[in-house]
């Protein structure tokens, strides 16, 4: 039995019944060539260069050329600079970094991030970025001496930066693409603060974070193997909404469709249609449970952001000595990271910024009519650069967008016989080639645009006061 006659027309009203849609807009082979062009190789050879340098504990050594945090991060810094030669230095490196102490800072500590910038061709100043934070603990989060590989936590994380810049950096997109690489995570997600800090200083309109953080490991605690999924967690409404914009979400049921929750659902859907082995798990939460990552520091500073994990984590391989115990080995060591499911994790992360930084920006200004009408009119304000648009509903216990509508030569759209009341709705618009931005949803809280702090932030370069923990 047929539900609902749906149409749209950004003039007229159609007659013709909805279906569910493709979500993106027409296949790319570009992304296909993308994901195939990722090593699992060569994010071995990352990986285990990066545990040769014995510990990179923040508070680790920063003069030897062999071992510790500095030796870590020169030559992360280096890796960038060869690739930027092979791309005829299409590579900006920068190496932001403030002063901390804290509760695992006893004494000021320089953390220092090393970003790789692609600047957009047509949009520099729309910024995609994906992170992973190269320092490494042992079991006691002040011990800098000790061995600490961190080939999970987060070598994995760090190599599938260097992989993705690897392969992007051969192409030119029109939004600029940031590839960091972050300290500091493990004594305080300092390295998220300094990544926001900069993002802020810069200006750059952040649609979106990918902070890769443990994506290596299929052995979970419990003994389960899953080297077929991955997580993506995503906060539902925004960290620093003010009480006035929660009221607003509040009153339309807004609490599942932040920024940070389309843009889960983009990367799931990219991974439905481009990639084989791997199935995205939507994680309704901005990290595991009362946990966090560096992501949280660019939510903070009103950046969309999502973090990427491995399925199955294990405690034994995280933040402890390395030994054995009772026929148990712990410690985060080379042999826990299996590079084939690190490879497809980073196949996700690359066609997912190769689609961002390829499509416009998403639509904001999103606004709903149709109270007490049978129709609902979905309005919001024309995006630069955008030869079309979609115009997305589910229904409200849905974890996907379902029907859409395509409109062209105007920023609003009518539905006929679609009650206001019984649907979420979103807009995304299409490039002329074909590239879809993720779905935007109503007002501020369902809006890609920055969302300013409560409290103005530290100015850039001044440590805050209050150490944040993990």
């Amino acid at each position: 039995m047929k539900r609902i006659a749906l149409g749209l027309t950004a003039v007229l009203v159609l007659a013709a019944p909805a279906k569910a849609q493709a979500p993106l807009g027409g296949e790319q082979p570009l992304l296909r060539d993308l994901a195939a062009d990722v090593s699992a190789d060569r994010l071995r050879a990352t990986d285990t260069r990066l545990v040769a340098f014995g510990t990179r504990h923040t508070l680790s050594d920063t003069t030897s050329d062999t071992r510790g945090i500095g030796a870590a991060r020169r030559w992360v810094a280096s890796e960038f600079t060869a690739l930027s030669h092979a791309c005829g230095g299409c590579l900006e490196i920068q190496t932001p970094a403030q002063t901390f102490t804290g509760q695992r800072v006893p004494t000021p500590t320089v953390v220092m991030d090393v970003l790789a910038i692609q600047r957009g061709t047509t949009d520099p100043g729309r910024v995609v970025v994906i992170s992973g934070h190269v320092d490494t603990r042992v079991s006691d989060p002040l011990d800098a001496k000790s061995t600490a590989p961190g080939a999970d936590d987060d070598g994995s994380g760090t190599s599938a930066v260097l992989e993705a810049a690897r392969v992007l950096s051969r192409h030119k997109f029109p939004a600029t693409i940031v590839y960091a690489v972050l300290s500091g995570e493990e004594q305080g997600l300092f390295g998220g603060k300094v990544l926001a800090d900069y993002a802020v200083a810069q200006g750059w309109q952040v649609e979106a974070d990918l902070n890769n953080d443990i994506v290596g490991n299929i052995h979970g605690i419990g003994g389960e193997i899953d080297n077929t999924h991955v997580r993506v967690f995503s906060e539902g409404a925004r960290t620093n909404e003010t009480p006035e914009q929660a009221r607003a979400r509040q009153g339309a049921g807004q609490e599942l469709d932040s920024p940070s929750r389309n843009l889960a659902r983009y990367m799931q859907t990219l991974g439905d249609r481009y990639l084989t082995g791997l199935q995205v798990r939507l994680m309704y939460r901005p990290d595991r449970f009362r946990r966090g990552g560096d992501q949280m520091e660019m939510l903070k500073q009103g950046f969309p952001a999502v973090r990427v994990t491995e399925a199955a984590e294990n405690y034994d391989r995280q933040h402890q000595d390395i030994r054995v115990e009772h026929g148990v080995s712990y410690g985060d060591v080379l042999d826990g990271v299996d590079f084939p499911y690190l490879a497809k994790v980073t196949r996700l992360n690359v066609i997912t910024l190769a689609a961002l930084a390829s499509a416009p920006a998403p639509p904001s200004q999103i606004d709903l009519q149709g109270a007490v009408s049978p129709d609902t009119t979905v309005k919001w304000r024309p995006v630069p650069g955008a030869a079309a648009y979609r115009v997305w509903w589910r229904d409200t216990t849905e974890p996907q967008w379902r029907y859409s509508r395509l409109v062209t030569g105007a920023a609003e759209g009518k539905l006929a016989g679609v009650n206001i009341d019984d649907w979420f709705f979103g807009v995304s618009s299409l490039s002329a080639d074909g590239f879809e931005s993720p779905v935007a949803a109503l007002g501020v809280s369902g809006s890609f645009d920055r969302l300013p702090p409560i409290a103005p932030p530290a100015p850039y370069g001044i440590p805050p006061t209050t150490p944040k923990g993990r």
